[in-house]
């Protein structure tokens, strides 16, 4: 989806930028796609609250949010696989794409931690912006990926259809549940 490239770390955490101008302008190109990208997230985050909120009670969100309150969004996709593990087991009825939900829930939140946590002040002239330091026993070097503006809509249509099948996928497990909704 995305390049990355590699540099080693010497000294100092330092990012070259070649040609300053040239990168300015590919971030201010980029800028829009990360603003949908945190909208449709937290829209897609949001529903999930609801969903899990919803396994607690259907009379009131309250008793889900006190639990969801201060939960990251990774624990709320695992905190949604149980619930849902528990009802394949229990109605034995699988449903169709659930295992590829899960991992586009978490997928999407993979994604947007990369775009939301990226160094762009650090973006170079060919749209190589800095995410990370990676450590191993070989040493530390610094993580670049390439945010096209392609690899930027490709991250958004992920977001928008992975709310999408979260709602399929509900309203075929309250199908399973409740009968015909």
């Amino acid at each position: 989806m995305m390049k990355t490239k590699l540099k080693n770390f010497i000294q100092h955490l330092y990012h070259e930028v070649e040609d300053e101008e040239k990168a300015e302008e590919y971030i201010d190109n980029a800028l829009p796609s990360i603003g949908l990208i945190v909208m449709y997230f937290n829209s897609l985050e949001s529903w999930l609250d609801s969903i899990l909120c919803e396994n607690f009670t259907d009379r009131t969100d309250s008793t889900g949010l006190i639990v969801l309150n201060k939960m990251n969004y990774n624990s709320k996709i695992e905190l949604f696989k149980r619930f849902c593990d528990d009802f394949h087991v229990a109605s034995q009825q699988p449903i169709e794409g659930y295992e590829s939900l899960i991992q586009d829930l978490k997928e999407c939140g993979r994604l947007r931690n990369l775009v939301v946590h990226a160094n762009w002040q650090a973006t170079d002239d060919e749209g190589y912006t800095f995410v990370r330091l990676k450590m191993s026993k070989t040493g530390m070097q610094q993580e670049y990926v390439q945010f096209s503006k392609d690899s930027l809509e490709r991250i958004i249509e992920l977001i928008i259809k992975t709310e999408f099948n979260l709602s399929t996928y509900w309203e075929a497990r309250n199908e399973v549940l409740y009968g015909s909704v």
